[in-house]
Formats: structure tokens, sequence, C-alpha cells
């Protein structure tokens, strides 16, 4: 097995920590919580798990504010619990990923707290410090991403600081040497601590405009929208010196690869498509230096209908440098469920969808279970973007909510209060009443799991398109002489299959409706909202 095998045909699952397992009755989920539950990924099939912050923070933007990079934050344990995980995951067969946030710091980091001292401090160059407008305003009209400006006043100095994010999350200045190495001796403080790699978290935010440009009006921008789409993020995003210094960290994390297991960045782009594959950073020679998953988070966004998702699939094959790894995603901690979006019906096929596409799958926790979003009451709001900009949906609580574990009070995920609300149905949905209930949505994880992780077709093969009518996705995996054909229904009728696609025989090897298997002879005859693999 090659060193990349792991990232490369495996299956991430991410973990939102605060939400995962408690183990001190505090209703925070933490490290011994997650560590407790590993049994439970090696039990679903997952090859690694990756942890969102765990860093000390005061917790204005929930573990994305970090106040010392090196260090765990006391709501989550400490670093000796930290150092046990790493050891207990290769025990399981896991490999382990952290999330790396270098756009800014909390503005307790005593990096910050330096910077706003006297400007003639040497710390006062790692931040975007900049002087009023002639109008004494804000240097440039730059949007923060949870709404209002992007620039906070600093009385004390007499200028303004940006912040792509809260008031409170200060952007550090990439262009600076010494802002460039802090950041990258923190990858390999927790490398040699037994990291396997790190999600990036919005890594194309790095560099703005040496000119402090404004940003041009987005015409396409309505009222009611986001509003910090109301403008381009021209100057403040994808700054063509990104690509240097995605080389830069590619070069630091492979330097703690090994022959038996290389490491892997995974980088959070909102981008266009062309501008994501840029990131695999393609030299003149054909090689790849840049991030090895930009993630692709266009199924996340999709409409869901057969004959959109068909698009999306071949723009992306045919967009992907040759040699790129692809990956997919459903969802994540910042936005909706799939099983709001598109119901629970409707992610049975999307297991099938994301298990059985060409590239590596993450999975975010209690997807597998099919956790929908919660309602969160206007007065146990938690999340600062809710807070910001009320009333538009923006806020990401819904989809944070605690784990449900089984029956036990708080759904087994604490003795304690959930720092979240439960879902109302988790004493119905949960992982203890869907262990060996093979009609549920944790069976159906399992079976697709079990099966991409035993055909080479799936977890490793080709992919081919085709072309099976407006309804019905088709595509087919193929390693050697083995070849399955995944045929997703995605209407509310019966779709029939003919033979033109199909030879006379074929031996259906999963299907999102359980009990359904062996040779069909002839037309395929698919049910409402069911996938299947056949095998030729």
């Amino acid at each position: 097995m090659s060193a990349d095998a792991w990232w490369k045909n495996g299956i991430v699952y991410q973990v939102y920590p605060r939400s995962f397992q408690d183990s001190d009755g505090d209703g925070i989920g933490d490290l011994r919580g997650i560590q407790k539950r590993l049994d439970y990924l090696v039990e679903l099939g997952v090859d690694a798990v990756w942890i969102s912050p765990i860093y000390p923070s005061p917790m204005a933007d929930f573990g994305y504010d970090i106040s010392d990079y090196c260090d765990i934050d006391p709501r989550f344990g400490t670093l000796d619990d930290f150092d046990a995980l790493p050891a207990e995951c290769r025990a399981r067969g896991l490999k382990l990923v952290l999330d790396f946030v270098p756009n800014h710091t909390s503005d307790q980091h005593p990096w910050f707290l330096q910077s706003r001292a006297p400007r003639e401090n040497p710390k006062r160059d790692w931040y975007l410090w900049r002087d009023p407008a002639p109008d004494g305003g804000p240097p440039t009209n730059w949007i923060s991403n949870f709404g209002g400006p992007a620039w906070t006043f600093d009385e004390a100095t007499g200028q303004y600081y940006a912040h792509s994010f809260l008031k409170e999350q200060p952007d550090l200045n990439w262009r600076n040497p010494e802002v460039r190495e802090a950041m990258y001796e923190v990858l390999r403080f927790w490398l040699r601590r037994g990291v396997d790699g790190f999600r990036v978290d919005v890594l194309y935010h790095l560099v703005k405009d040496r000119l402090f440009r404004n940003n041009p009006p987005n015409p396409a921008f309505k009222p009611g929208q986001d509003p910090s789409h109301r403008l381009l993020p021209l100057y403040t995003t994808d700054r063509p010196e990104m690509q240097d210094i995605v080389v830069e960290m590619r070069r630091v994390v492979d330097a703690f690869s090994s022959e038996d297991s290389a490491r892997v960045l995974i980088g959070e782009l909102h981008l266009p498509l062309e501008r994501l594959m840029a990131y695999y950073g393609r030299t003149p020679e054909g090689m790849l230096e840049g991030v090895q998953l930009p993630f692709n988070f266009q199924l996340i966004a999709a409409p869901w209908h057969a004959a959109e998702i068909d698009r999306i699939v071949r723009n992306y094959e045919a967009a992907l440098p040759h040699g790129a790894a692809p990956n997919w995603v459903l969802g994540n901690h910042d936005k909706p469920r799939i099983a709001s979006r598109v119901g629970q019906e409707r992610a049975r096929l999307a297991a099938m969808l994301l298990l059985t596409l060409r590239g590596t799958p993450t999975l975010y926790y209690g997807d597998e279970i099919g956790m929908a979003d919660v309602p969160i009451p206007p007065a146990e709001v938690q999340d600062p973007f809710e807070k910001n900009a009320p009333g538009l949906g923006l806020g990401r609580d819904p989809q944070r909510t605690p784990m449900q574990w089984s029956r036990a009070p708080a759904a087994g995920f604490t003795q304690g209060r959930p720092w979240l609300r439960l879902a109302d149905d988790w004493a119905t949905r949960n992982v203890e009443l869907q262990r060996g209930d093979p009609d549920s949505m944790l069976s159906l994880y399992q079976r697709l799991i079990a099966l991409r992780r035993n055909e080479p077709a799936l977890h490793e093969g080709r992919h081919e398109q085709l072309d099976a009518g407006p309804d019905v996705l088709a595509y087919a995996r193929s390693a050697g002489t083995r070849r399955l054909v995944v045929l997703l229904n995605f209407a509310e009728t019966e779709m029939t299959v003919h033979a033109d696609l199909l030879p006379t025989e074929v031996v259906v090897v999963a299907s999102t409706l359980a009990g359904r298997s062996g040779a069909v002879q002839g037309e395929l005859v698919l049910q409402p909202l069911e996938g299947v693999v056949v095998a030729q």
C-alpha cells in the first residue's frame, strides 16, 4: 500500500469536538470523549478523524479565535490528553487530522496584544494596521464575513486593524516572513506530536491586496442575502501570492512524511472550479506541489437533481489536473445538514453518491444516523454569525448539536446539561437504536463503507459518467476487469434502466433499500429514490 493511500483511498470523518462526546459532565465534548468513541469510528469503517479546533480560545467564534496555537483549551482537556490520542488512533488503524487556523488569531493572543501596543512594537507588522480614510472611517470598503466592516478602530494607536471575521479575530499579515515562519512552526509542533495532517481553515483568505484597494460591488447581490456577499472579494481572497505560500506550507508538512505514511493538507477553499484547481499547485513539469485535497464543496450547494449532479461531476472530473486526487463533501459545521437540505430518503441516496464517486469522501459527524438541523430559539443562540446577522437563517448552531448516541439521558452525550439543545428525535434516532437495524441509515453507511473498502473499483478505480436519462444519475467505476455501475434514481416514481446501458444480467451488490440483492436479468427497475450498485 502506498504511503498516501490512507487519504487518497480512505474516508475522513469530521468531529466537532464540543458536540461529539463529553467525558466530565460539563456539557461540552472533549478529547477524552473523542478517545472513548474511537472504537465506534472503527466500527463505522472510516480511516481518519478530523477534529475541529481544540486550542486555547476565548470562544468568541467557538475555537476559531485562537489565543495559543500550541496548547489545548481546558474545556477540551490537557496536552497530555491530546498526546494520548495519536497513539490510540494508530492502535486502531486511524489517522488524525487537526484544524489549522492561519488567517487570524484571537485578539487575546500575545502576538496581537504586543501588536496593539505602541506602533514601534516589533509585532506591529504581524497584523494588518492602516490609517483611517480621509473622512476618518475605515481604510477600505472591505466587509467582514460575519457582517459589518472588516476594520475596527483602535483608540490607543489611532489606526484600524483588519479582520475577515469577528473584530475579536484580527487577521495576520502573511506578507511578513516572520509570521509565516511562526505559523509553520505551529505545524511542526503538532506534527512532532503525531498528527497526520491538517485541514487549513479559509486558506484562500491569507493574503490581502498589497495596495489595499476597495472591493467592487457584486452585481448579483440581492437584499436578504448574506451581507458579506454585497462585494466581490477580489482584493481580499485568492491573491496571486497565495500559491507560493501553499507550496511553502506543503514543504513543511512533507518533511514529516515517511515511506509508510504521507502527511496531508486539506484546504478550505470556497472558490470557482477553475480557481479551486489552482490550489493543487501544478508546476510546469506537471508535479503537484500544493494542497493535496482542496475541499470540493459543490454537493453542499447543489440543487438536488440528477441532471445538475451529473453536470457537477462531469465538470469536476474534466477540470482535475493530471494525477490530482478528487474529493467530495456533503456537509460540515458551517452548512445545514444533508438530511435537512434534501430529506431523509434523499439523504440515503446522497450517502451512496458520496461513497461511490471517485475520490476522498468526508463525512460530518451524525450524518451517518440521519441527524438533521435543530431549530435554536433566539434566547439560546450561541453562534456569533447569527447574532451579527439575525433573521437571515445564517446561524450555524442547528448543525452543531450534540451527537445522538443512545436513549440514555442527554442522548448519551453528557451526564450534565448539553451546551446546545438536542434534536427532538434523539430518543428514536441514535446510534444505539440503529445498530443492527438493516433499514437504518447507520447500517446503510456501514454497508456502503464496507463495499467501498472491499472493492478497488470504488476506492481507487477509474470513473466513467453514463447517460440514463434526466432523473437517474449513472456512472461506472472500474479496476482491472471489475466494473461496477452506480444508478441513483432521483425521481419519486419507479424508473427503468434499459438493457442498452447494462448487459443481459447484473448482480445488485448494494442498494439504499435493505434486502435487495442478487441477479437481475433484462431491465432493472429502480424504486422511487433508490440507489443501487450493480456488478457486470
